[in-house]
């Protein structure tokens, strides 16, 4: 008996689309696929910065917003932005932290606004992957 022949060239289908998030490019596989869990380490880092300000403010360290953002250096208005980030509902942050958020979660669409009561964040936010 004759062995098979071997092609070459093997080729290999991969669907996926290229999108820009946060300043670089990620890799977004088709519906259905399995998505590996990975961290947004600019949002992690915003949510940080936020608990920290608010610490810092709850202490009476700064007595207001344009007094601490002077001192980090910051726009004020930036500052009250971030500092919403406190209000995201638990699950939600500690989605963040896991990388368990859905790829609507960014730090863009997050100092754009969300509602206050956590109620309400869930069908905007939580797609928990």
């Amino acid at each position: 008996m004759k062995p098979a022949a071997t092609p070459d060239t093997i080729m290999l289908h991969v669907p996926f689309r290229l999108v820009k998030r946060g300043g670089r490019k990620e890799v977004h596989l088709p519906d259905g696929a399995p998505v590996p869990q990975r961290t947004d380490s600019t949002l992690i880092k915003a949510l940080a910065r936020a608990f920290r300000w608010k610490r810092m403010l709850e202490s009476g360290e700064f007595a207001t917003i344009a007094e601490l953002a002077e001192c980090e250096g910051i726009a004020p208005s930036y500052m009250t932005r971030v500092l919403r980030l406190t209000l995201l509902a638990p699950d939600i942050v500690e989605a963040i932290l896991d990388g368990r958020q859905g790829p609507e979660v960014t730090l863009g669409r997050l100092l754009d606004g969300f509602p206050a009561e956590w109620e309400a964040q869930q069908p905007s936010f939580h797609k928990v992957e």
